[in-house]
This record gives C-alpha cells, sequence and structure tokens, in this order.
C-alpha cells in the first residue's frame, strides 16, 4: 500500500466514524464483528422463515439453496466474512460437507477471482476448525 493511499484510507476511516458519531453517538464504538459473537447462527425460525418453506415451496433444498448463499457471498468477497461464516455454519447443519462447501467456494474463483476464493476458504476452514473443536 503507497503512502498516500494509506493517508487516503486512514482519512475516509476517520470520516466514516464521525459520520456513525453524528448519525448515532452509540455507534462510535460499534464493532460489526462482535456481532457474529452475540448471534453465531441463527434461530430454527429464522432459518425456517428465510430458506425452509417460505422461500423453497418446490424449490431448491436447504442444503443447496445455503451452498447457492456461500457462492454469493464468495464472489463478495472481503465485505461479507461474518455472513459467510454463519452461512457455513448453517450449510454444516443441514447436511453439506465440508467438501461440497469448499468446492463451491473453488468454483467461484472464476467470478469472484483468487483472492476473493482463498479469503472465504479461510473462512471455511476456520468455521470448520472450530466444529471439530465442539466435537473433541
Amino acid at each position: 500500500m503507497t503512502d498516500d493511499f494509506s493517508k487516503l484510507f486512514s482519512s475516509m476511516m476517520e470520516q466514516g466514524a464521525e459520520m456513525a458519531r453524528l448519525f448515532n453517538p452509540a455507534l462510535e464504538s460499534f464493532n460489526p464483528a462482535a456481532m457474529e459473537k452475540l448471534f453465531p447462527t441463527m434461530s430454527k425460525d429464522m432459518m425456517e422463515m428465510w430458506f425452509g418453506k417460505t422461500f423453497n415451496r418446490e424449490g431448491l433444498d436447504s442444503r443447496t439453496r445455503l451452498l447457492v448463499t456461500i457462492a454469493a457471498l464468495t464472489v463478495l468477497g472481503a465485505q461479507a466474512d461474518a455472513q459467510l461464516r454463519l452461512t457455513i455454519r448453517h450449510a454444516l447443519e443441514a447436511g453439506a460437507t465440508q467438501r461440497e462447501i469448499a468446492e463451491t467456494i473453488f468454483q467461484m474463483s472464476m467470478f469472484g477471482g483468487v483472492p476473493a476464493m482463498t479469503r472465504a476458504l479461510e473462512i471455511a476452514q476456520s468455521v470448520f476448525d472450530e466444529k471439530s473443536g465442539e466435537n473433541a
């Protein structure tokens, strides 16, 4: 990163923090990544509403719908880390295998690029490690 770009990025971050503070002083110390700790998986009712019968009457099953969501979030790149982690957890719970999740992410390298694929694979691996730690 060049020095000029670092200064520009720093300035943009400061301006964003100032805007958030002006809109809502409570947002000054808001950490979006911390939401994931508060909300690691969606409740069964929310999953049913978003991925169950409401939007899935005769369409894709939940496992497939979650794999498609992983594909879309992978293409978004580093914009959706928490959402990707959440969706990978749910895909595993819906019966997707680690291999299916990895293959879905690999496929997206053609659309989102190798850096987006690499980031998504790192996130997936962290979820897989987290799950294997729970089972130990």
